[in-house]
């Protein structure tokens, strides 16, 4: 693992430095402190991460600045903030978790397992996914997505003005913070299940799932039962 922890309050940021350290143990490959804006954005734009540890009140600045790039990236993000009223903006950006302080051990391992174990975000409120385009971060509305294609080490958003945008984050991480209208229907593929129609059943049980703009996307054969019993 190699975690990043942006916070500006050197009592705080040794704290859960600490119980990063005692979490994660030998898997820890590096971690790195930085108390500025300024320093949370240039060491994410030069280091390879898989999780950023943030609070959203740095010396004053704004923390979603880094939080817009953060979640554009395709590591974890968590929040660790007094900032409660904020928690709900951060979960529509795509945070995994909000960890409001005062916090202690067990509640920030709560965060921890859930990196490693996958577990979907709590009211997986995300609205925007982030996307890197010319040097500067768009959002992509959520409800425009109609599903999401595993393209290499990136994913590819169609949306539904025809138009597709690559994505830094994978499948998996992406099924973990989106709701629960997407389902992964194959090993490639998330999709809006509101933008299906109807399973189509091929020879060679080969399934397709039919969607309301006539596409057709391939349904995994270990998918097909759960996807017909939850949706159909």
């Amino acid at each position: 693992m190699k975690i990043l922890i942006v916070e500006d309050e050197a009592r705080i940021a040794q704290r859960v430095e600490r119980m990063t350290k005692d979490f994660f143990g030998n898997t820890l490959e590096s971690l790195k402190k930085v108390d500025s804006l300024k320093e949370g954005l240039d060491y994410i734009s030069k280091t390879k991460l898989d999780l950023v540890l943030l609070d959203l009140n740095l010396n004053g600045d704004n923390g979603f600045e880094v939080l817009k790039t953060a979640v554009a990236e395709p590591f974890d993000t968590i929040i660790v903030s007094a900032q409660k009223e904020h928690a709900l903006g951060a979960f529509e950006y795509g945070v995994l978790d909000f960890v409001p302080k005062p916090f202690n051990r067990e509640r920030l391992n709560q965060s921890f397992e859930r990196v490693i174990s996958k577990e979907k975000t709590i009211g997986s409120g995300v609205r925007f996914l982030a996307i890197k385009k010319r040097g500067t971060i768009n959002l992509v509305k959520v409800e425009d997505v109609i599903y999401i294609k595993g393209s290499g080490i990136y994913t590819e958003l169609m949306l539904n003005n025809g138009e597709s945008e690559l994505h830094d984050k994978s499948l998996e991480k992406l099924e973990q913070l989106l709701p629960e209208n997407f389902a992964r229907i194959h090993k490639s593929y998330l999709v809006k299940m509101d933008e299906a129609t109807r399973i189509i059943i091929n020879p060679g049980s080969k399934y397709e799932l039919e969607l309301k703009n006539g596409e057709l996307i391939p349904i995994g054969r270990t998918k097909y039962k759960a996807i017909k019993e939850k949706w159909f």
